[in-house]
């Protein structure tokens, strides 16, 4: 009966995920230019609020410096196509790369941290950054670069290129959380303590969370500056990228899969009306910031998290592969 009940669980999940992916990829033909433009700009941050929940909501790393993979991303996408002349996804896949080499370079220093310690020094770094990058002729300084050839792409193109990447970052972070590695994940986000005296390699495991996050954020950052055509530092390293990324895990859940995605979809819909709302000037943060605290008093889990604990029903499963590895450990008799 079991069996039965998983098997029914199953393949509605997979109904579900066809039809949004099929809905996705097939939008731009019935929606209107400005759904697209918001479904365009979801895709990136939900791809930002996975990579700041796969370091905060299973590595335990509660960073405050992923604006500084954005930018990274940005400029070096704009210097790969402006002054070298490289095709923009060559632009991307190198923005990442930059970012990974940064970070592996970090991370010796960062992993020897922990709490706001690690927190501070994340958001220090990110800043350095940002004055680094502001102070670079070749860079335009504090005027930043043009994206040339992101003139040259419409809408659809660039909601293709965030589309892809927020697919693609989905069944990456699934396939890592349901491997070995994932399983580590988890017993440092549940005892960190406990996870070290079973033998889980915790720094190998946190590094390589790290590269995975720059990468991808990086590339994340890399599609938003396409999109707007110009980057400049003191948007691109803006600590506004974290605070969003934390809104939108903290709201959808911490440590969930789906939180993200839900978070991602709510701060896009939510942004985009404040902005609307010309008498509540620049107060649109603390308007956000409200909700949020709203939601950890109301929801401590996050709306995902909260939903699976009450209904027991996850739409995007990362706990496949444990279940079998208990379920091998413990047969039945």
């Amino acid at each position: 009966m079991r069996l039965v009940e998983n098997i029914k669980g199953l393949f509605l999940r997979y109904i579900i995920v066809i039809i949004v992916v099929a809905a996705l990829l097939t939008l731009p033909r019935w929606g209107g230019k400005y759904v697209v433009m918001l479904v365009m700009l979801m895709g990136m941050y939900i791809t930002l609020g996975h990579m700041w929940n796969l370091l905060a909501g299973y590595s335990g790393l509660i960073s405050l410096g992923q604006q500084m993979y954005i930018g990274i991303g940005g400029y070096t996408l704009a210097v790969a196509s402006t002054k070298l002349g490289l095709p923009l996804i060559v632009g991307l896949l190198m923005g990442g790369c930059v970012s990974v080499i940064i970070s592996v370079g970090l991370s010796y220093l960062l992993l020897r941290m922990k709490g706001m310690y690690f927190a501070i020094a994340t958001w220090m770094f990110a800043e350095a950054m940002l004055l680094i990058f502001a102070s670079i002729s070749y860079l335009g300084k504090g005027q930043g670069l043009f994206i040339v050839e992101a003139r040259k792409l419409g809408t659809e193109q660039i909601y293709y290129f965030s589309i892809v990447m927020v697919i693609a970052t989905t069944i990456v972070l699934v396939a890592l959380l349901r491997s070995k590695l994932g399983l580590g994940l988890f017993a440092i986000r549940d005892n960190d303590s406990a996870s070290a005296t079973s033998g889980v390699p915790q720094f190998k495991s946190k590094l390589f969370c790290m590269m995975i996050s720059s990468f991808i954020t990086g590339v994340c950052g890399g599609v938003f500056y396409m999109s707007q055509v110009w980057v400049q530092p003191y948007a691109s390293f803006s600590i506004s990228w974290t605070v969003a990324a934390v809104f939108i895990v903290v709201i959808g859940g911490i440590g969930t899969t789906a939180g993200p995605i839900v978070g991602g979809i709510i701060y896009v819909f939510l942004s985009q009306y404040l902005s609307t709302l010309s008498q509540i000037g620049s107060l649109n943060m603390v308007i956000l910031g409200v909700i949020a605290v709203a939601v950890i008093l109301a929801a401590p889990k996050g709306i995902v998290g909260t939903i699976q604990e009450k209904a027991g029903f996850e739409i995007i499963s990362a706990r496949r592969w444990m279940g079998k590895s208990l379920a091998r450990a413990n047969p039945p008799s």
